[in-house]
């Protein structure tokens, strides 16, 4: 994702074109069954799985501060914290 993101953003930013990533962890979806969540949820730094909501709130961010270009947001509970 970096590979991408940081030369768009250098490359369009003078052109007013910024270039932003959401970066998803394991979120509650249709993908994973109800009964995986537990397990899922404790690998989790914060112990739990995302939601939805997670993902569209880091979303719609960049839309808010448009100072900021060429960032990857990672949405994952604390899991690339340690990376």
């Amino acid at each position: 994702m970096a590979a991408a993101t940081k030369p768009l953003a250098l490359e369009y930013a003078k052109k007013g074109i910024r270039a932003n990533a959401v970066s998803p962890g394991v979120i509650k979806s249709p993908m994973h069954a109800e009964e995986t969540h537990a397990a899922l949820g404790a690998l989790h730094p914060v112990g739990h799985m995302g939601e939805m909501r997670d993902v569209v709130g880091a979303a719609l961010y960049p839309d808010a501060a448009p100072f900021v270009t060429g960032e990857i947001l990672h949405v994952d509970g604390g899991q690339s914290a340690g990376h």
